[in-house]
């Protein structure tokens, strides 16, 4: 039996008065919700947005801040690259792949530098500088970084350029988005009720979604959407039922949230018979620093390569963590280690140093000259500048001598000589709810549901099976906007309005 609240439909005959009316209404107020909001209201229409917590923010707000942005930017132009939206599109149909959503894509990548501008216009700033160097997160202010677009085999599939846009704050950036969107929605004229959580969807005879019914403080309230519903309600990480359900390869591990993303409002849009797309996929992060790796390698529990290590980290946690026996363990040298820059090293020390690799094989419980062979492969290629295996960048080739160390990516980050119960491994959801690149919701036949969209991980989006920083942030403010518009009757161009069913 399900530990799941119900989600039924509410019949709209059912509801004897409304508590609130509204044109537009959009539950969540995270990056997609804060977009829609905005364009909608801009649009015209009287907008209120629901959020469960106690102010706006949600998962966007306490993410790194990345937003994919390409295609010829006035900050890549100012650092140098050339971009255009076709190379944009060719990287990251490869790297959001396999099977990623050609047709949102191509549209996000089309759209792409005024995305850009329209975050200028709300008030963001970019510094127009490049962090140069492989990480999960720069701890400058650095307005550009590199998301492995400058990898092998991505820099054979499209010209090279970053793509990386980070707002001018060191570190995590989320909450700079979230304050200029919040404020720009709310400029705009969107009303926002908080400690507000929308429980089920309110249809009306003609099947169309009327509003909702929500709960605040405990105490039960209806709201009326007279055009359409926003679902901007996150994806469904933090729910282990519905992991255990589609996704549960992210059993176990961390979570990537604010600790709301519970799935509710798919869940609620699908027992009114929506469908949903990609349920299993999922972004994965390992805890091991891109500095390190390059200056080294990634080893399976086997002591065996499997990736080159200057390729997105993202990337080569997915191919770690789906596809190779752990535990994994970065493998480096005292020369590498001492070549990293204090400001990238993120607190990470060696678990284990050793004279020998035959020493570090036996603690770390490796088949004896599994390492050994490894790293000897390894060096007799990189003598030669070489690496005929997975092809990492010739700068980062170079020998590895003794002493060795390995970095455990179970203790995390900033952890020093603490040891830790955790996994090393935290993700979240990419699937969500089948929509059109207006964030139309579709039922089970394909049909948009009349009155009801859904936008950022609450919905399936440009992602197939891979994943790359800042197409979260990214396409979840992209398409919402597109929701606001059509939810209002005013498409962006580029889509398909849909009023009914």
């Amino acid at each position: 039996m399900s530990s799941l609240p119900p989600v039924e439909p509410v019949p709209a005959a059912s509801v004897a008065g409304f508590d609130h009316e509204c044109d537009v209404l959009v539950v969540g107020f995270g990056c997609a919700g804060a977009a829609a909001a905005y364009e909608a209201a801009a649009a015209g229409a009287d907008v209120l947005v629901l959020e469960r917590a106690g102010g706006p923010g949600g998962s966007s707000a306490v993410s790194g801040g990345e937003l994919y942005l390409g295609g010829g930017t006035a900050v890549q132009k100012a650092c140098g690259f050339e971009d255009t939206p076709d190379d944009m599109f060719a990287y990251l149909m490869a790297a959001l792949g396999p099977h990623a959503d050609e047709e949102k894509l191509r549209l996000y990548c089309d759209g792409s530098v005024e995305h850009f501008e329209w975050f200028r216009e709300r008030g963001l700033t970019f510094n127009e500088s490049l962090y140069d160097a492989p990480s999960w997160m720069p701890p400058t202010q650095d307005g550009l970084m590199w998301l492995g677009e400058n990898a092998w085999p991505y820099n054979t599939i499209a010209r090279p350029a970053p793509r990386g846009h980070r707002p001018a704050t060191e570190s995590f950036g989320g909450w700079m988005i979230m304050e200029k969107l919040v404020a720009a929605a709310t400029e705009a004229g969107a009303v926002a009720h908080a400690d507000t959580q929308a429980t089920n969807l309110v249809i009306g005879d003609d099947g169309r979604v009327a509003g909702v019914v929500a709960r605040r403080y405990g105490a039960p309230l209806t709201y009326r959407a007279r055009r359409a519903v926003i679902l901007t309600t996150g994806g469904f990480v933090d729910s282990e039922e519905l992991l255990r359900q589609h996704a549960p390869v992210l059993l176990g591990h961390g979570k990537v949230s604010d600790g709301l993303d519970d799935g509710s409002g798919i869940r609620m849009a699908a027992a009114a018979g929506a469908a949903t797309r990609r349920m299993s996929v999922v972004e994965i992060a390992l805890t091991a620093l891109p500095a390190m790796l390059t200056r080294g390698m990634l080893v399976n529990g086997l002591g065996q390569r499997f990736v080159n290590e200057d390729v997105y980290p993202g990337l080569f946690s997915v191919a770690a963590v789906l596809h190779q026996p752990g535990p994994y363990w970065a493998i480096l040298d005292e020369e590498g280690y001492e070549d990293i820059p204090k400001r990238d090293l993120w607190g990470v020390r060696p678990r284990f140093v050793a004279e020998t690799l035959t020493e570090l094989e036996e603690s770390l419980g490796m088949p004896p000259g599994a390492l050994e062979s490894t790293v000897g492969v390894y060096n007799r290629h990189a003598e030669r500048g070489e690496d005929p295996y997975f092809h990492k960048d010739a700068k980062w080739l170079r020998p590895l001598r003794p002493p060795y160390a390995a970095i455990d990516p179970r203790r995390g980050f900033g952890a020093g000589d603490r040891e830790s119960s955790g996994t090393g491994v935290a993700g979240f959801t990419l699937g969500g709810l089948h929509t059109t690149v207006d964030g139309a919701v579709l039922d089970q036949s394909g049909r948009p549901i009349p009155g009801l969209y859904a936008a950022g991980r609450a919905s399936s989006g440009i992602h197939g099976d891979g994943y790359i920083s800042g197409t979260s942030l990214g396409d979840g403010t992209f398409f919402g906007r597109r929701a606001g518009r059509a939810a209002a009757g005013r498409p962006l161009p580029g889509g398909t309005l849909v009023t009914e069913g």
